[in-house]
């Protein structure tokens, strides 16, 4: 999904005798879920992670009506909604009345879709107050683009992990916590790293990694290597399939791309500490509710 965009250095390594504050963080954040994995092949499976829909999947008809909208796709069965950049823009009274509606349906804004200048100093307040009203848990930055040197250089891949490990901590005292949602670019190397590799390293492990599966196979990389590289960290995923075939890339419904779904599903389950899904839709040969509906079902004949 083209979402809006904008935007340290920390130690991870351990003594035999100290871990530091991070590296333990990051152990403590993957041991439950390796314990879980462990179970699962044992005799007690996972529960399935809900499903929601990133309403960027059906942007024209939430332009015209985002209370019907939302509306239609939890009566189509999606048990939650992720809004994306246009929400920050409402009023509190109208952010408040989406919560409602929201609660009247039975379903959850688990997290939002953000500018990076959204969790800037200057905004972290407003993000703050709009997302814990929406009863949010997660506030993710919708990819980034850090500004191009003089030289003509890559942008400071460093600077965005700075951006969201300053957001993290300013958001913690609310009990929410800062995510970074991944496109493309993200997964191609630059000077032979790639920079989500340069995020997850440089982030506190209090950072969501939500991973968009399309753009990272778009890329060339697999997003099973991605999830068991990073345990833990990867508590929403974006289930948008992906085509090599001319002309299709993302507009194929799920299931019809390449994606090897159930083996996404097992690594997110057991390793990658997945708490939710999200659909996500950048246009299909259907209209926007329809692929929605198509989506979902696909999705649930798939985990029958």
């Amino acid at each position: 999904m083209t979402k809006p965009t904008s935007m340290g250095t920390h130690s991870t390594g351990f003594s035999t005798n100290q871990l530091s504050r991070r590296s333990f963080l990051a152990l403590s954040a993957a041991a439950p879920f390796a314990l879980r994995a462990s179970i699962r092949g044992g005799l007690a499976p996972l529960q399935t992670p809900p499903l929601g829909i990133e309403l960027y999947s059906v942007r024209n008809a939430l332009k015209q009506d985002p209370e019907g909208t939302v509306r239609a796709v939890a009566q189509l069965g999606y048990k939650g909604v992720e809004f994306y950049s246009p929400y920050f823009e409402w009023t509190e009274e109208h952010t408040k009345s989406m919560r409602k509606l929201l609660d009247d349906l039975g379903i959850w804004c688990r997290s939002t879709h953000n500018d990076a200048s959204y969790l800037s100093k200057d905004n972290l307040a407003k993000a703050r107050d709009m997302n814990s009203i929406l009863g949010a848990k997660y506030v993710v930055v919708a990819s980034a683009k850090p500004a191009v040197g003089p030289d003509g250089r890559p942008g400071d891949w460093n600077a965005v992990a700075d951006l969201l490990n300053a957001a993290a901590d300013g958001l913690a005292p609310s009990g929410l916590k800062a995510g970074y949602h991944n496109h493309e670019v993200e997964f191609k190397p630059v000077d032979g790293k790639r920079p989500i590799e340069t995020i997850a390293a440089k982030t506190t492990p209090a950072v969501m990694l939500q991973l968009d599966i399309g753009t990272c196979i778009q890329a060339g990389s697999d997003p099973v290597v991605w999830i068991k590289k990073n345990p833990g960290r990867i508590h929403s995923l974006h289930l948008k399939d992906f085509s090599p075939e001319a002309g299709k890339d993302f507009k194929v419904l799920f299931g019809e791309g390449v994606a090897k779904w159930k083996e996404i599903f097992a690594a997110a389950e057991s390793t990658g500490g997945a708490e939710y899904y999200l659909m996500e839709q950048e246009g299909s040969r259907l209209s926007e509710l329809d692929t929605a509906k198509a989506c979902l079902e696909a999705y649930n004949n798939l985990r029958a």
